[in-house]
Protein backbone atom coordinates (compact mmCIF):
# COMPACT_ATOMS: atom_id res chain seq x y z
CA UNK A 1 0.00 0.00 0.00
CA UNK A 2 1.75 3.56 -0.90
CA UNK A 3 1.57 6.28 1.72
CA UNK A 4 -1.13 8.29 0.25
CA UNK A 5 -3.43 5.53 -0.37
CA UNK A 6 -2.73 4.43 3.73
CA UNK A 7 -3.07 8.59 4.81
CA UNK A 8 -6.78 8.27 2.90
CA UNK A 9 -7.54 5.26 4.44
CA UNK A 10 -6.37 5.76 8.22
CA UNK A 11 -7.81 9.72 8.69
CA UNK A 12 -11.07 8.31 7.78
CA UNK A 13 -13.83 7.93 10.33
CA UNK A 14 -14.52 4.25 11.90
CA UNK A 15 -17.98 4.41 10.35
CA UNK A 16 -16.59 5.36 6.70
CA UNK A 17 -14.11 2.58 7.48
CA UNK A 18 -16.98 0.31 8.05
CA UNK A 19 -18.54 1.13 5.27
CA UNK A 20 -15.96 0.55 2.95
CA UNK A 21 -15.34 -2.58 4.97
CA UNK A 22 -19.03 -3.53 4.15
CA UNK A 23 -18.94 -2.78 0.69
CA UNK A 24 -16.05 -4.57 -0.35
CA UNK A 25 -13.57 -1.51 -0.74
CA UNK A 26 -11.01 -2.18 1.53
CA UNK A 27 -10.20 -5.64 3.63
CA UNK A 28 -9.94 -5.39 7.29
CA UNK A 29 -6.37 -6.71 6.52
CA UNK A 30 -5.46 -3.77 5.14
CA UNK A 31 -7.18 -1.44 7.15
CA UNK A 32 -5.35 -3.23 9.83
CA UNK A 33 -1.58 -3.26 8.10
CA UNK A 34 -2.31 0.85 7.03
CA UNK A 35 -2.25 1.42 11.17
CA UNK A 36 0.17 -1.06 12.03
CA UNK A 37 2.31 1.01 9.52
CA UNK A 38 1.41 4.31 10.78
CA UNK A 39 2.11 2.51 13.90
CA UNK A 40 5.92 1.84 13.27
CA UNK A 41 6.31 5.29 11.78
CA UNK A 42 4.67 7.36 14.84
CA UNK A 43 5.67 5.46 18.05
CA UNK A 44 9.59 6.81 18.26
CA UNK A 45 7.73 10.11 18.67
CA UNK A 46 4.66 9.09 20.73
CA UNK A 47 4.84 6.13 22.46
CA UNK A 48 1.06 5.58 22.84
CA UNK A 49 1.39 1.74 22.67
CA UNK A 50 2.71 -0.61 25.42
CA UNK A 51 2.20 -3.72 23.14
CA UNK A 52 1.28 -4.01 19.71
CA UNK A 53 -0.19 -7.53 19.06
CA UNK A 54 0.21 -6.82 15.30
CA UNK A 55 -0.28 -11.09 14.46
CA UNK A 56 -3.14 -11.43 16.25
CA UNK A 57 -4.89 -8.39 14.95
CA UNK A 58 -4.08 -9.44 11.23
CA UNK A 59 -5.30 -13.12 12.22
CA UNK A 60 -8.70 -11.48 13.38
CA UNK A 61 -8.68 -9.32 10.49
CA UNK A 62 -8.47 -12.43 8.13
CA UNK A 63 -11.24 -14.23 9.82
CA UNK A 64 -13.66 -11.26 9.41
CA UNK A 65 -12.75 -10.56 6.04
CA UNK A 66 -13.82 -14.72 5.41
CA UNK A 67 -16.74 -14.11 7.25
CA UNK A 68 -17.46 -11.36 5.23
CA UNK A 69 -16.82 -12.99 1.74
CA UNK A 70 -18.90 -15.95 2.67
CA UNK A 71 -21.82 -13.41 3.34
CA UNK A 72 -22.47 -13.26 7.05
CA UNK A 73 -24.24 -11.04 8.94
CA UNK A 74 -21.69 -8.61 10.57
CA UNK A 75 -21.68 -6.32 13.65
CA UNK A 76 -22.07 -2.22 12.40
CA UNK A 77 -18.40 -1.77 12.92
CA UNK A 78 -16.92 -5.26 11.64
CA UNK A 79 -13.61 -5.38 10.48
CA UNK A 80 -12.22 -1.58 12.17
CA UNK A 81 -9.12 -2.31 14.56
CA UNK A 82 -9.30 -0.77 17.55
CA UNK A 83 -6.44 0.10 20.41
CA UNK A 84 -7.06 -1.02 24.48
CA UNK A 85 -5.70 0.66 27.24
CA UNK A 86 -3.61 -1.63 29.54
CA UNK A 87 -5.82 -1.15 32.26
CA UNK A 88 -8.27 -3.28 30.55
CA UNK A 89 -7.23 -7.57 30.83
CA UNK A 90 -6.59 -9.28 26.82
CA UNK A 91 -6.69 -12.75 27.18
CA UNK A 92 -2.92 -13.77 25.30
CA UNK A 93 -1.63 -10.12 25.49
CA UNK A 94 0.16 -8.68 28.17
CA UNK A 95 -1.49 -6.40 30.37
CA UNK A 96 0.56 -4.26 32.90
CA UNK A 97 -1.54 -1.69 34.01
CA UNK A 98 1.49 0.47 33.04
CA UNK A 99 3.36 -0.94 36.58
CA UNK A 100 6.37 -2.64 37.16
CA UNK A 101 4.42 -4.60 39.57
CA UNK A 102 2.36 -6.33 36.53
CA UNK A 103 5.26 -7.00 34.13
CA UNK A 104 4.81 -10.03 31.94
CA UNK A 105 1.47 -11.00 33.61
CA UNK A 106 -0.55 -12.33 30.43
CA UNK A 107 -4.48 -13.04 31.45
CA UNK A 108 -5.74 -16.14 30.94
CA UNK A 109 -9.31 -14.38 30.57
CA UNK A 110 -10.96 -11.36 28.37
CA UNK A 111 -12.55 -8.71 29.55
CA UNK A 112 -16.44 -8.58 28.88
CA UNK A 113 -15.71 -5.34 26.81
CA UNK A 114 -13.08 -7.53 24.40
CA UNK A 115 -15.45 -10.50 24.25
CA UNK A 116 -17.84 -8.19 22.71
CA UNK A 117 -15.59 -6.71 20.23
CA UNK A 118 -14.21 -9.77 19.41
CA UNK A 119 -17.39 -10.96 18.76
CA UNK A 120 -17.83 -7.82 16.48
CA UNK A 121 -15.08 -8.79 14.28
CA UNK A 122 -12.98 -5.86 15.81
CA UNK A 123 -9.23 -6.42 15.62
CA UNK A 124 -7.08 -5.97 18.45
CA UNK A 125 -3.79 -3.62 17.55
CA UNK A 126 -2.72 -4.04 21.06
CA UNK A 127 -2.65 -2.30 24.42
CA UNK A 128 -1.73 1.67 25.12
CA UNK A 129 -0.27 3.58 27.68
CA UNK A 130 -1.17 5.11 30.86
CA UNK A 131 -0.54 6.84 34.37
CA UNK A 132 0.43 3.59 36.12
CA UNK A 133 -2.77 2.02 37.70
CA UNK A 134 -5.04 5.00 35.80
CA UNK A 135 -3.61 7.33 38.76
CA UNK A 136 -2.54 10.71 37.12
CA UNK A 137 -3.77 12.95 34.86
CA UNK A 138 -0.81 13.82 32.24
CA UNK A 139 0.82 9.96 31.47
CA UNK A 140 3.94 11.06 33.43
CA UNK A 141 3.36 8.00 36.05
CA UNK A 142 4.15 4.96 33.36
CA UNK A 143 6.59 2.97 34.50
CA UNK A 144 7.30 2.26 30.73
CA UNK A 145 8.01 6.30 29.70
CA UNK A 146 5.77 8.90 28.68
CA UNK A 147 3.42 9.08 26.26
CA UNK A 148 3.60 12.54 24.02
CA UNK A 149 1.04 14.78 22.74
CA UNK A 150 0.70 14.12 18.72
CA UNK A 151 0.00 18.04 18.78
CA UNK A 152 3.18 18.75 20.46
CA UNK A 153 5.47 15.81 21.72
CA UNK A 154 6.88 18.58 24.80
CA UNK A 155 3.66 18.42 25.93
CA UNK A 156 1.35 15.81 28.04
CA UNK A 157 -1.26 13.84 26.13
CA UNK A 158 -3.36 14.31 29.44
CA UNK A 159 -4.35 11.30 31.57
CA UNK A 160 -4.28 8.77 32.96
CA UNK A 161 -5.49 7.28 29.40
CA UNK A 162 -2.79 9.01 27.48
CA UNK A 163 -2.34 6.58 25.25
CA UNK A 164 -5.38 5.37 24.13
CA UNK A 165 -5.99 9.31 23.44
CA UNK A 166 -2.82 10.07 21.68
CA UNK A 167 -3.20 6.89 19.52
CA UNK A 168 -6.53 7.08 18.08
CA UNK A 169 -5.22 11.62 17.58
CA UNK A 170 -2.49 10.21 15.97
CA UNK A 171 -4.20 8.28 13.20
CA UNK A 172 -2.37 4.57 15.22
CA UNK A 173 -5.85 3.46 15.52
CA UNK A 174 -9.64 4.66 14.66
CA UNK A 175 -11.07 3.58 18.03
CA UNK A 176 -9.48 3.12 21.51
CA UNK A 177 -11.02 1.80 24.70
CA UNK A 178 -10.20 3.86 27.40
CA UNK A 179 -11.41 4.01 31.39
CA UNK A 180 -12.60 7.15 33.54
CA UNK A 181 -12.43 7.35 36.61
CA UNK A 182 -12.11 11.20 37.40
CA UNK A 183 -11.83 12.27 33.92
CA UNK A 184 -9.18 9.52 32.78
CA UNK A 185 -11.24 9.77 29.03
CA UNK A 186 -12.52 13.08 28.60
CA UNK A 187 -9.28 15.07 30.01
CA UNK A 188 -6.78 13.54 27.16
CA UNK A 189 -9.86 13.89 25.06
CA UNK A 190 -9.72 17.72 25.22
CA UNK A 191 -5.71 17.62 25.43
CA UNK A 192 -6.09 15.36 21.98
CA UNK A 193 -9.14 17.00 19.71
CA UNK A 194 -10.48 13.89 20.07
CA UNK A 195 -13.86 12.29 21.23
CA UNK A 196 -14.18 10.91 24.89
CA UNK A 197 -16.87 9.51 26.69
CA UNK A 198 -17.63 8.55 30.10
CA UNK A 199 -20.76 6.19 30.23
CA UNK A 200 -23.16 5.77 32.81
CA UNK A 201 -22.03 4.39 35.91
CA UNK A 202 -22.65 0.52 35.04
CA UNK A 203 -23.82 1.05 31.52
CA UNK A 204 -20.77 -0.71 30.28
CA UNK A 205 -19.10 -4.00 32.05
CA UNK A 206 -16.20 -3.11 33.92
CA UNK A 207 -15.69 -7.03 34.61
CA UNK A 208 -11.95 -7.55 33.63
CA UNK A 209 -10.76 -3.77 33.70
CA UNK A 210 -8.01 -3.67 36.60
CA UNK A 211 -9.77 -2.13 39.69
CA UNK A 212 -8.50 1.71 40.58
CA UNK A 213 -11.07 3.09 42.90
CA UNK A 214 -14.32 0.62 41.97
CA UNK A 215 -17.18 2.95 43.00
CA UNK A 216 -16.21 5.84 40.17
CA UNK A 217 -14.32 3.74 37.16
CA UNK A 218 -16.02 3.17 33.86
CA UNK A 219 -14.94 1.95 31.20
CA UNK A 220 -15.81 4.26 27.46
CA UNK A 221 -14.85 5.36 24.06
CA UNK A 222 -12.03 7.34 22.86
CA UNK A 223 -12.81 8.33 18.81
CA UNK A 224 -12.40 10.72 16.47
CA UNK A 225 -15.71 11.43 15.87
CA UNK A 226 -19.32 11.51 17.88
CA UNK A 227 -21.16 8.80 15.63
CA UNK A 228 -18.08 6.40 16.13
CA UNK A 229 -18.23 6.88 20.05
CA UNK A 230 -22.07 6.29 19.69
CA UNK A 231 -21.25 3.02 17.34
CA UNK A 232 -18.27 2.22 19.88
CA UNK A 233 -20.42 2.52 23.09
CA UNK A 234 -23.52 0.79 21.81
CA UNK A 235 -20.92 -2.16 20.42
CA UNK A 236 -19.49 -2.67 24.41
CA UNK A 237 -22.19 -1.22 26.67
CA UNK A 238 -25.58 -3.43 28.17
CA UNK A 239 -26.07 -5.78 30.77
CA UNK A 240 -22.98 -8.41 32.03
CA UNK A 241 -24.17 -10.80 34.76
CA UNK A 242 -20.57 -10.63 35.53
CA UNK A 243 -20.66 -6.99 36.94
CA UNK A 244 -22.54 -7.03 40.33
CA UNK A 245 -22.69 -3.02 39.47
CA UNK A 246 -24.16 -3.73 35.83
CA UNK A 247 -27.48 -2.30 34.89
CA UNK A 248 -29.97 -4.75 33.98
CA UNK A 249 -30.85 -3.14 30.49
CA UNK A 250 -29.57 -2.78 27.14
CA UNK A 251 -27.56 0.00 25.85
CA UNK A 252 -29.14 3.08 24.98
CA UNK A 253 -30.13 4.44 21.77
CA UNK A 254 -26.59 6.62 21.31
CA UNK A 255 -25.88 6.03 17.30
CA UNK A 256 -29.87 7.37 16.72
CA UNK A 257 -29.41 10.30 18.65
CA UNK A 258 -25.92 11.33 16.84
CA UNK A 259 -27.79 11.05 13.60
CA UNK A 260 -30.58 12.84 14.40
CA UNK A 261 -27.56 15.20 16.41
CA UNK A 262 -25.81 16.16 12.87
CA UNK A 263 -29.25 18.10 11.20
CA UNK A 264 -27.82 20.42 13.65
CA UNK A 265 -31.51 20.86 15.11
CA UNK A 266 -31.73 21.68 19.34
CA UNK A 267 -35.17 23.41 19.37
CA UNK A 268 -36.79 22.62 22.05
CA UNK A 269 -33.36 21.53 24.38
CA UNK A 270 -32.43 23.01 27.43
CA UNK A 271 -28.38 23.78 28.39
CA UNK A 272 -27.47 24.22 31.68
CA UNK A 273 -23.96 26.22 31.81
CA UNK A 274 -22.92 25.46 35.11
CA UNK A 275 -21.63 28.42 37.24
CA UNK A 276 -19.70 26.49 39.25
CA UNK A 277 -17.01 25.30 36.54
CA UNK A 278 -16.34 28.59 34.40
CA UNK A 279 -14.11 31.62 35.36
CA UNK A 280 -11.52 31.91 37.53
CA UNK A 281 -9.03 29.27 36.96
CA UNK A 282 -9.64 28.30 33.30
CA UNK A 283 -7.64 29.83 30.70
CA UNK A 284 -8.93 32.82 28.22
CA UNK A 285 -7.86 30.15 25.57
CA UNK A 286 -10.15 27.62 26.93
CA UNK A 287 -13.16 30.04 28.38
CA UNK A 288 -13.44 32.14 24.62
CA UNK A 289 -13.29 28.68 22.38
CA UNK A 290 -16.45 27.56 25.05
CA UNK A 291 -18.27 30.71 24.87
CA UNK A 292 -17.98 30.27 20.73
CA UNK A 293 -19.60 26.74 21.15
CA UNK A 294 -22.32 27.95 23.92
CA UNK A 295 -23.39 30.50 20.99
CA UNK A 296 -23.17 27.77 18.32
CA UNK A 297 -25.90 25.43 20.34
CA UNK A 298 -27.87 29.00 21.09
CA UNK A 299 -27.93 29.03 16.96
CA UNK A 300 -28.89 25.94 17.13
CA UNK A 301 -32.07 26.31 18.59
CA UNK A 302 -31.12 25.48 22.02
CA UNK A 303 -32.64 27.48 24.96
CA UNK A 304 -28.87 27.82 27.50
CA UNK A 305 -29.69 28.84 31.35
CA UNK A 306 -26.85 29.17 33.99
CA UNK A 307 -27.40 26.56 36.30
CA UNK A 308 -25.64 26.37 40.15
CA UNK A 309 -24.17 23.07 41.22
CA UNK A 310 -22.89 24.43 44.99
CA UNK A 311 -21.80 21.48 46.43
CA UNK A 312 -19.23 21.37 43.62
CA UNK A 313 -16.58 23.13 45.36
CA UNK A 314 -16.44 20.37 47.90
CA UNK A 315 -16.13 17.56 44.97
CA UNK A 316 -12.96 17.63 44.48
CA UNK A 317 -11.91 17.11 47.59
CA UNK A 318 -14.76 14.47 48.28
CA UNK A 319 -13.20 12.87 45.26
CA UNK A 320 -9.10 12.90 46.64
CA UNK A 321 -10.43 10.71 50.07
CA UNK A 322 -12.72 8.57 48.02
CA UNK A 323 -10.65 7.68 45.16
CA UNK A 324 -7.48 7.23 47.56
CA UNK A 325 -9.39 5.06 50.19
CA UNK A 326 -10.92 2.59 47.30
CA UNK A 327 -7.14 2.53 45.66
CA UNK A 328 -5.61 1.55 49.06
CA UNK A 329 -8.34 -1.48 49.25
CA UNK A 330 -7.75 -2.54 45.42
CA UNK A 331 -4.21 -2.54 45.45
CA UNK A 332 -3.76 -4.79 48.13
CA UNK A 333 -4.33 -7.78 46.35
CA UNK A 334 -0.92 -6.79 44.50
CA UNK A 335 1.50 -8.65 47.25
CA UNK A 336 4.11 -10.81 45.08
CA UNK A 337 2.39 -13.99 46.13
CA UNK A 338 0.05 -15.26 43.44
CA UNK A 339 1.11 -13.19 40.56
CA UNK A 340 2.73 -10.22 38.63
CA UNK A 341 6.33 -8.99 40.34
CA UNK A 342 8.17 -10.72 43.33
CA UNK A 343 11.12 -9.24 45.08
CA UNK A 344 12.66 -11.46 47.98
CA UNK A 345 13.95 -9.55 50.88
CA UNK A 346 18.34 -9.51 50.62
CA UNK A 347 20.57 -11.18 52.44
CA UNK A 348 20.44 -10.82 56.06
CA UNK A 349 16.76 -9.61 56.22
CA UNK A 350 14.31 -12.63 57.42
CA UNK A 351 13.13 -13.99 54.65
CA UNK A 352 9.11 -13.50 55.66
CA UNK A 353 6.10 -12.97 53.60
CA UNK A 354 5.61 -9.80 55.13
CA UNK A 355 9.25 -8.38 54.09
CA UNK A 356 8.81 -10.43 50.34
CA UNK A 357 5.71 -8.23 50.18
CA UNK A 358 6.91 -4.98 51.22
CA UNK A 359 9.89 -4.78 48.80
CA UNK A 360 8.20 -6.38 46.78
CA UNK A 361 5.81 -3.60 46.67
CA UNK A 362 8.36 -1.02 47.25
CA UNK A 363 10.26 -1.97 43.77
CA UNK A 364 7.14 -2.57 42.29
CA UNK A 365 4.62 0.82 42.75
CA UNK A 366 5.39 4.07 41.48
CA UNK A 367 5.55 7.13 43.42
CA UNK A 368 2.24 8.86 42.76
CA UNK A 369 0.69 4.90 43.40
CA UNK A 370 2.42 4.91 46.61
CA UNK A 371 1.43 8.34 47.37
CA UNK A 372 -2.68 7.34 47.17
CA UNK A 373 -2.68 4.21 48.54
CA UNK A 374 -0.84 6.37 51.61
CA UNK A 375 -3.62 8.70 51.82
CA UNK A 376 -6.04 6.08 51.93
CA UNK A 377 -4.93 4.14 54.06
CA UNK A 378 -4.75 7.28 56.25
CA UNK A 379 -8.37 7.62 55.07
CA UNK A 380 -9.76 5.00 56.36
CA UNK A 381 -7.67 4.12 59.25
CA UNK A 382 -9.59 3.34 63.09
CA UNK A 383 -10.25 7.40 64.26
CA UNK A 384 -10.30 8.82 60.69
CA UNK A 385 -12.74 6.28 58.94
CA UNK A 386 -15.88 8.27 59.97
CA UNK A 387 -14.48 11.85 59.60
CA UNK A 388 -13.09 11.50 56.42
CA UNK A 389 -14.28 8.85 53.87
CA UNK A 390 -17.55 8.92 55.73
CA UNK A 391 -17.65 13.04 55.35
CA UNK A 392 -16.52 12.97 51.69
CA UNK A 393 -19.34 9.92 50.79
CA UNK A 394 -22.49 12.41 52.61
CA UNK A 395 -20.90 15.11 50.43
CA UNK A 396 -21.08 12.79 47.47
CA UNK A 397 -24.31 12.13 48.22
CA UNK A 398 -25.05 16.06 48.39
CA UNK A 399 -23.60 16.36 44.82
CA UNK A 400 -25.93 13.94 43.45
CA UNK A 401 -28.34 15.80 44.67
CA UNK A 402 -27.70 19.02 43.07
CA UNK A 403 -27.18 16.91 39.36
CA UNK A 404 -30.92 15.34 39.91
CA UNK A 405 -32.06 19.33 40.93
CA UNK A 406 -30.38 20.93 37.86
CA UNK A 407 -31.79 17.74 35.65
CA UNK A 408 -35.17 19.13 36.83
CA UNK A 409 -34.51 22.31 35.03
CA UNK A 410 -32.28 21.73 32.36
CA UNK A 411 -31.78 18.71 29.52
CA UNK A 412 -28.13 18.51 29.19
CA UNK A 413 -25.08 20.49 31.17
CA UNK A 414 -22.07 21.91 29.77
CA UNK A 415 -18.38 23.29 30.82
CA UNK A 416 -14.86 22.81 29.61
CA UNK A 417 -13.50 19.81 29.68
CA UNK A 418 -10.89 21.25 31.36
CA UNK A 419 -9.41 24.36 32.78
CA UNK A 420 -6.13 24.58 30.19
CA UNK A 421 -4.86 23.27 27.07
CA UNK A 422 -1.95 20.31 27.41
CA UNK A 423 0.89 21.69 29.37
CA UNK A 424 4.58 20.76 29.22
CA UNK A 425 6.12 18.09 30.58
CA UNK A 426 7.30 18.87 33.95
CA UNK A 427 5.03 21.41 34.38
CA UNK A 428 2.97 20.25 37.57
CA UNK A 429 4.88 16.61 38.16
CA UNK A 430 6.31 18.33 41.58
CA UNK A 431 2.84 19.49 42.47
CA UNK A 432 0.60 17.32 43.15
CA UNK A 433 -2.22 19.29 44.26
CA UNK A 434 -1.81 21.61 41.12
CA UNK A 435 -2.26 18.51 38.69
CA UNK A 436 -5.38 17.09 40.85
CA UNK A 437 -7.04 20.51 40.11
CA UNK A 438 -6.74 20.02 36.20
CA UNK A 439 -9.39 17.72 36.49
CA UNK A 440 -12.34 20.03 38.39
CA UNK A 441 -14.31 19.42 35.75
CA UNK A 442 -14.55 16.05 34.99
CA UNK A 443 -14.79 14.48 38.32
CA UNK A 444 -18.31 15.45 39.56
CA UNK A 445 -19.59 13.03 36.88
CA UNK A 446 -17.35 10.50 38.20
CA UNK A 447 -18.78 11.11 42.00
CA UNK A 448 -22.35 11.34 40.51
CA UNK A 449 -21.82 8.48 38.03
CA UNK A 450 -24.06 10.39 35.51
CA UNK A 451 -22.53 9.86 31.73
CA UNK A 452 -20.46 13.09 30.08
CA UNK A 453 -18.94 13.29 26.55
CA UNK A 454 -15.99 15.80 25.72
CA UNK A 455 -16.18 17.06 22.18
CA UNK A 456 -13.32 18.94 20.41
CA UNK A 457 -14.38 22.79 20.34
CA UNK A 458 -11.23 24.04 17.99
CA UNK A 459 -8.05 25.54 19.37
CA UNK A 460 -7.00 27.99 21.74
CA UNK A 461 -4.68 30.56 21.37
CA UNK A 462 -1.42 28.73 21.60
CA UNK A 463 -2.98 26.34 18.80
CA UNK A 464 -3.76 23.13 21.08
CA UNK A 465 -7.03 21.66 21.23
CA UNK A 466 -9.96 22.58 23.84
CA UNK A 467 -12.86 20.62 24.87
CA UNK A 468 -16.07 20.62 25.50
CA UNK A 469 -18.24 18.59 27.81
CA UNK A 470 -21.92 17.50 27.99
CA UNK A 471 -23.11 16.19 31.24
CA UNK A 472 -26.67 14.13 31.13
CA UNK A 473 -28.91 12.19 33.57
CA UNK A 474 -27.66 8.93 34.92
CA UNK A 475 -28.88 6.10 32.48
CA UNK A 476 -29.70 8.49 29.58
CA UNK A 477 -26.52 8.59 27.89
CA UNK A 478 -28.35 8.91 24.48
CA UNK A 479 -29.12 12.43 25.72
CA UNK A 480 -25.83 13.28 25.32
CA UNK A 481 -25.19 12.62 21.64
CA UNK A 482 -27.29 14.98 20.02
CA UNK A 483 -26.00 18.38 20.84
CA UNK A 484 -22.41 16.63 21.01
CA UNK A 485 -23.07 15.52 17.53
CA UNK A 486 -24.83 18.89 16.58
CA UNK A 487 -21.68 21.21 18.15
CA UNK A 488 -19.39 18.46 16.12
CA UNK A 489 -20.88 19.47 12.46
CA UNK A 490 -21.26 23.24 13.27
CA UNK A 491 -17.72 23.41 14.50
CA UNK A 492 -16.41 21.55 11.25
CA UNK A 493 -18.10 24.35 9.40
CA UNK A 494 -16.50 26.72 11.50
CA UNK A 495 -13.09 25.50 11.24
CA UNK A 496 -12.93 24.60 7.34
CA UNK A 497 -13.41 20.74 8.68
CA UNK A 498 -12.19 18.65 11.65
CA UNK A 499 -10.22 20.07 14.07
CA UNK A 500 -7.55 17.39 13.42
CA UNK A 501 -6.94 18.84 10.19
CA UNK A 502 -4.33 21.62 11.74
CA UNK A 503 -2.08 18.63 13.46
CA UNK A 504 1.34 18.90 11.79
CA UNK A 505 1.86 14.65 11.20
CA UNK A 506 5.10 14.18 10.05
CA UNK A 507 5.23 10.34 11.10
CA UNK A 508 2.45 10.22 8.11
CA UNK A 509 5.30 12.32 5.89
CA UNK A 510 3.46 14.96 5.94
Amino acid sequence: MDKETRNEIVKLSASQMAEKFKSGEVSSRELVDAHLDVIEAAEPSINAFLQVSADIAREQADAVDAKRASGEQLAPLAGVPIAIKDMIVTQGIETTAASKILQGWIPPYDATVITKLKNAGMPLLGKTNLDEFAQGSSTEHSAYGNTNNPWDTSRVPGGSGGGSAAAVGAFEAPLALGTDTGGSIRQPGAFTGTVGVKPTYGGVSRFGAIAMASSLDQIGPVTRTVLDSALLQETIGGHDPKDSTSIPSPAPAMVAAAQQGANRDLKGMKVGLIKELSGDGFDAGVSKRFDEAVEELKAMGAEVVEVSLPHLKYALGAYYIIMPSEVSSNLARYDGMRYGLRVMPPEGVPATAANMMAYTREAGFGDEVKRRIILGTYALSAGYYDAWYGSAQKVRTLIINDFNKAFEKVDVLVSPTAPSTAFKFGEKSDDPIAMYLGDIATIPANLAGVPAISVPAGLSDDGMPVGFQFIAPQQHDEVLYKPAAALEAALEDKWNGPVWQWMNTPWLGE
